[in-house]
């Protein structure tokens, strides 16, 4: 009876308060789709980045004229080093093929060389766990010691700008989330406390009667939780429609978003998230007013 009396009376209240509400509902479906976007542009940057180590390569140039002997012994030390994955030898003369594939219908500039310039090399890729800026500086440094080793090349200005600009969008998206976040317990913080004064009279008329604090604070509680709700579901809609035009309709216009996923977590959990924000800022509001 108490429980279902609570909910009779925020029912009623969230009806004749209706604009509050709505606007509430906006305000916060707002903020939650911010969020929603962050999210689905940090999963998508890591999805991306997870699939660097795959591609990524150091290319090892070794010494003009070093015999294969030596050439054969720096690989064998290479394959024990536990960060290297695999370990591909290229000859001189397979290195001024792969340049003639490259060069195709320019190749005429290789012709007029007595000799071949391209000096033999060795291309490793490395575990997933050791693509990262440490891990690749210490293994390039220890390799640059070994003898018979004339330079060393992984893209270092790549790798570095890819970490930072990974490490600045995740910070930039945990910034906003904090902020929508704020905002959006504000703004139920904001709509409980108009309605508990809006209701005041009626609630020192419950003082009188006996209500407990427990009583008076339910119906607030409920409709917080209500506001919540409807803007996580709001959010949820338009989550939708948005994963609709992007893979039915501006896909066909930019394909590079074919490769972008919305991840589904997103969608259970905008609902979820809307009601524990709702139910916190309304708590924080209640705990905030003064009832004697």
């Amino acid at each position: 009876m108490y429980l279902l009396y609570s909910l009779k009376l925020a029912i009623q209240s969230l009806l004749r308060e209706k604009w509050i509400n709505f606007l509430s509902v906006l305000t916060i479906a707002t903020g939650l789709f911010i969020i929603a976007i962050t999210f689905f542009a940090v999963y998508n940057m890591n999805l991306a980045t997870k699939k660097l180590p795959e591609k990524f390569s150091v290319m090892i140039y070794l010494s003009k004229d070093l015999p294969e002997k030596e050439a054969e012994n720096i690989i064998l030390s290479l394959k024990k080093n536990s960060a290297i994955e695999s370990v591909r030898y290229i000859s001189k003369d397979k290195a001024l093929e792969d340049m003639k594939g490259i060069l195709k219908n320019a190749d005429f500039v290789l012709e007029g060389l007595n000799e071949n310039p391209l000096p033999a090399s060795i291309e490793i890729r490395l575990r997933k766990e050791s693509v990262d800026i440490a891990s690749v500086k210490k293994l390039t440094a220890d390799i640059k010691k070994i003898n018979g080793i004339e330079d060393v090349e992984y893209g270092e200005k790549f790798l570095n700008s890819l970490h930072s600009i990974k490490a600045a969008v995740e910070m930039l998206s945990l910034i906003i989330i904090i902020i929508m976040c704020s905002g959006i317990i504000f703004v139920c913080y904001s709509t409980v406390k108009i309605m508990f004064y809006r209701r005041k009279e009626e609630i020192e008329t419950y003082k009188l009667l006996g209500a407990t604090r427990g009583f008076i604070r339910a119906p607030f509680l409920i409709e917080g939780a209500a506001i919540g709700l409807a803007s996580g579901v709001a959010t949820l809609f338009a989550a939708l429609l948005f994963d609709y035009a992007l893979f039915n309709k501006l896909v066909k216009i930019m394909p590079i978003f074919n490769i972008a996923v919305f991840p589904s977590e997103i969608f259970i959990a905008l609902p979820f998230a809307g009601f524990v924000l709702g139910i916190g800022g309304a708590l924080i509001a209640l705990g905030r007013v003064r009832f004697s």
